[in-house]
């Protein structure tokens, strides 16, 4: 599975971004996609991630009620909606894929660069 993310960019706190992550390739074998985030000098950390076929989502509690991710199945697309965003969503934001019976999560998108101002 190939994965192409965009939509990042440069935001005022407050404000809104929606990053888009469209897989391609064998699409039919992926069970979750989620976008973690990885800020100068931290570890990587997961952000939200939802089940390809259920929905069923999960969301770090730094962006509950601020961030809502989504998927389109039609067009093998999931979005992130980052509302409210704050200096401390700063980060490259990543698109990862796992499939059934994986621990891990096997395919990785480029990276995209979020920043928001103060």
């Amino acid at each position: 599975v190939q994965l192409q993310a965009s939509g990042g960019g440069l935001v005022q706190a407050g404000g809104s971004l929606r990053l888009s992550c469209t897989a391609s390739g064998r699409t039919s074998n992926i069970y979750v996609m989620g976008w973690f985030r990885q800020a100068p000098g931290k570890e990587r950390e997961p952000v939200a991630t939802i089940n390809w076929n259920g929905g069923s989502t999960f969301y770090v509690d730094s962006v509950k009620g601020r961030f809502t991710i989504s998927r389109d199945n039609a067009k093998n697309t999931v979005y992130l909606q980052m509302n409210s965003l704050k200096p401390e969503d700063t980060a490259v934001y990543y698109c990862a894929a796992k499939r059934m019976f994986s621990a891990s999560y096997g395919s990785w998108g480029q990276g995209t660069q979020v920043t928001v101002s103060s």
